[in-house]
């Protein structure tokens, strides 16, 4: 349980910071704690994919930048991409200030929702391209040796020998769907910019590494360490941000107090954050080798949810069921795996 105690801790900040708001602003203090628990509890059950494929980037990363990640990074998860980003959204979409945006917020709670959702069709273009991309990358990995769905999974893999395979087909995907989807023109050239966006940063996310390599030979173990640390500390901030774009609208569905919602998704950021890590230090990843896997799978279903659900409404609980569905057929098939492993051993 040590690598939880900062969850928990800040758990009870959390609950005990709504329960003041709670009152605060009238709602009432068990209102307020219970909404607040709520939203933990579904900001984990979408995002345990996202925790997973953490793990299998955070492991081969410095204690260091895990750390960094743990610290750094839940800050920017939690003030950065819960509470300044939407801000930052409703305010390029109306024009206003920063402030008079945080005013509405708080004074105009259902204002600020409906300008939020206006957004949706570009945050759901952007953040499901980026999924899609990390989902699609895995597949098409030709170096991947396992295969959890046999020869399809290694069909498609050979297909990465193609150059850009991963983006030709995510743009394809993009062109086709916001040809098909029924949207008006505005929104249909929303769709495509904001998705051609998030295309353009997994390619830069995925890159960034080439900064650090060194043509000297002595600065080869330099290189790889500055690579893996803010290379995968990027990508680690992008992944958790895109995974945080519906959530973030999803809550307003269950409650509009925006000082709630951040206070929920906090508690629900830090616990992903510990699972990570967790997963890391107990090398669960390669104990049950076939939990990333579901998780990519997860994260694919995920981006076409967000993608569909620029016109079709999906509810959070399936969603969310749909991730846990997928790790859980993973963690079985791992360990058939490993028991079909022991007895030809043994």
């Amino acid at each position: 349980m040590k690598d939880f105690r900062i969850s928990f801790v800040v758990t009870l900040v959390c609950l005990a910071l709504a329960g003041y708001w709670g009152l605060e602003s009238g709602q009432g203090l068990v209102a307020a704690v219970l909404l607040t628990a709520i939203l933990g509890v579904m900001e984990v059950s979408l995002s345990f994919d996202n925790a997973v494929v953490n793990a299998g980037v955070l492991k081969d990363m410095e204690e260091k930048w895990q750390q960094i990640f743990l610290t750094v990074g839940i800050l920017i998860a939690v003030f950065g991409m819960r509470l300044l980003f939407p801000l930052l959204i409703v305010t390029i979409a109306t024009g206003l200030g920063v402030i008079d945006v945080a005013t509405m917020a708080l004074k105009s709670p259902d204002e600020y929702a409906r300008h939020l959702q206006e957004s949706h069709v570009g945050i759901a273009a952007f953040g499901g391209m980026f999924l899609m991309l990390v989902f699609l990358s895995f597949i098409f990995d030709e170096s991947r040796e396992l295969h959890w769905l046999g020869w399809v999974e290694e069909r498609l893999s050979r297909l990465g020998k193609l150059d850009a395979i991963a983006v030709m087909t995510a743009l394809l995907m993009l062109f086709v769907l916001q040809y098909l989807l029924p949207l008006d023109a505005m929104a249909r050239l929303t769709m495509l910019v904001a998705g051609v966006g998030g295309v353009i940063l997994f390619i830069a996310v995925s890159s960034i590494d080439g900064l650090f390599e060194s043509e000297e030979a002595g600065d080869a173990a330099v290189a790889v360490a500055k690579r893996n640390g803010v290379a995968g500390f990027l990508y680690l901030e992008v992944l958790d941000a895109s995974f945080s774009f519906d959530g973030v609208i999803g809550a307003f569905a269950i409650t509009r107090d925006v000082v709630v919602i951040m206070l929920g998704l906090a508690i629900g950021a830090m616990f992903v954050r510990s699972l990570t890590v967790h997963l890391v230090r107990k090398g669960t990843l390669d104990e049950y080798v076939f939990l990333e896997h579901g998780a990519h799978y997860a994260i694919g279903a995920l981006a076409a949810i967000m993608l569909a659900g620029i016109v079709y409404h999906v509810s959070e609980v399936i969603t969310g069921l749909i991730g846990v569905g997928f790790i859980l057929l993973a963690l079985v098939s791992s360990i058939r795996y490993r028991a079909k492993a022991n007895a030809a051993g043994g």
